[in-house]
């Protein structure tokens, strides 16, 4: 028997889904390639002491890039320590930017291939970090702020709208604290027959 609905349509795939394999897919097709023409040119050793070579480098700049973070997150925690002692404490900026982009760059480096490896190397370069963490900062603040309401977007406004700030434009930081008084204790015979816990 058949009826007269339409059989459901399947889902729509991105486009994203559609391109990033076959983009993952030509970036291994490239590297082996362009390893076989080094290996062609030169020999295979030559091959095998850059990937290893590579490796190392890409090992270095990793736990360099990761004992910053952890130096950055001792100074910020140390900062925020000397703020609550003496609110008036100048405050030290920040100048280490772009280290996700430095650990990336690591990462990439340490990937066997020698395209990661130019895209790894490129990433060292202070200027290129600084200049993709402000890209990347500013089109994270866009995409928060165009987020519809009830979203992580929603949340990012309100947290900006509950900074407060002197007029010299420092962040005043404290704590409310609400002081609730117990309320009066009642005889129970004043308030009348309890009802009863079930419905």
């Amino acid at each position: 028997m058949t009826t007269g609905a339409p059989p459901p349509a399947a889902p729509q795939r991105s486009r994203a889904r559609k391109i990033v394999p076959l983009g993952i897919a030509l970036w291994l097709v490239l590297e082996i390639w362009l390893l076989t023409v080094v290996a062609e040119a030169t020999n295979a050793l030559t091959v095998v002491a850059l990937l290893i070579g590579a490796g190392i480098l890409g090992s270095v700049v990793v736990k360099r890039a990761g004992r910053r973070a952890f130096r950055n997150l001792s100074e910020t925690l140390q900062q925020a320590q000397r703020r609550q002692q003496d609110p008036d404490a100048p405050e030290n900026a920040n100048t280490s930017s772009g280290n996700g982009f430095l650990m990336l760059g690591g990462l990439l480096i340490m990937l066997p291939g020698l395209i990661s490896d130019a895209f790894g190397l490129i990433l060292l370069i202070p200027p290129v970090r600084s200049l993709l963490s402000r890209r990347v900062e500013r089109s994270l603040e866009r995409r928060m702020r165009a987020a519809p309401p009830g979203g992580l977007g929603d949340a990012f406004q309100q947290a900006q709208q509950a900074r407060m700030k002197r007029p010299d434009g420092k962040v005043v930081q404290g704590e409310v604290i609400k002081n609730d008084e117990p309320a009066p204790r009642r005889d129970p015979g004043q308030d009348g027959p309890r009802p009863p816990l079930a419905p």
